[in-house]
């Protein structure tokens, strides 16, 4: 079963988080984690049957890497 790597990163700047994938591809934003996680899964496969690469059993594996980094000012916490 093919497994893709979908990275998700949080775009401060728009205030969303992003889903890409070059080998799919997709390239994916919305401002909840848990919608752009739907919105993945239901692009996925029309991805990969647009793409030509959706394998015949139609089972594919996702796996996600989320990235969030924070910056915190110890100084004001106390």
């Amino acid at each position: 079963m093919p497994e893709y790597m979908i990275k998700l990163t949080w775009d401060d700047e728009s205030a969303v988080w992003i889903a890409v994938n070059d080998d799919i591809p997709i390239a994916l934003e919305n401002g909840s984690l848990d919608a752009l996680l739907v919105q993945v899964k239901y692009a996925v496969p029309e991805m990969l049957a647009e793409n030509e690469k959706l394998p015949e059993s139609g089972e594919v594996q996702l796996r996600f890497n989320v990235e969030l980094v924070e910056r915190l000012d110890c100084n004001r916490l106390f």
